[in-house]
């Protein structure tokens, strides 16, 4: 279930004060007079594997749960609480593809609106990964694709850094 700010919460996370909305900081906020606080609503930080194996083909999972059940996407999830991205990512490959793999770079950043949600800030790593992936607890396939086979990936971020990703292990191959 996804919590918007604007239909579900009426009430402060701290005290239990009634919110109401005031105009602090340049834009309109939740603010809570009983405690005296800014209720800030921030983006949602999402981990992004753009792996990778010894042939040069892409790691993708078929998702098994919503938003876009049943199509194709980079191994991703949400980073965990007191969790370190690279951790984050790590964790995700192993619960989504069954695969340990090696970091080998940050790709970027990138944000995304998403309408179930909100604000994503997806945090995209390079993965080296070897192994035949076994799809795992959120996921109805893993697989490697060449990168010619690769279907359309349905989130924007992912679609970016497949591109992006793509082009770092294409130069790094490069002799």
């Amino acid at each position: 279930m996804t919590i918007s700010i604007e239909k579900d919460i009426k009430y402060c996370p701290h005290c239990g004060g009634r919110l109401e909305k005031r105009y602090l900081e340049g834009k309109r906020r939740y603010y809570c007079p009983s405690c005296d606080r800014v209720i800030y609503q921030n983006p949602v930080p999402v981990v992004l594997a753009v792996a990778y194996n010894n042939k040069g083909e892409i790691l993708l999972v078929k998702r098994g749960v919503e938003p876009e059940k049943g199509k194709w996407s980079l191994v991703a999830g949400f980073l965990e609480m007191d969790e370190s991205p690279e951790k984050g990512v790590l964790r995700e490959l192993r619960e989504e593809a069954g695969l340990a793999g090696k970091l080998e770079k940050l790709l970027n950043v990138y944000s995304q609106d998403s309408k179930r949600y909100g604000s994503i800030i997806a945090i995209a790593y390079i993965v080296k990964v070897d192994g035949t992936p076994m799809p795992g607890d959120d996921a109805e396939d893993a697989r490697f694709f060449k990168t010619e086979d690769i279907p359309y990936l349905p989130f924007e971020s992912h679609r970016k850094a497949l591109m992006d990703g793509l082009k770092e292990i294409m130069k790094n191959r490069t002799p």
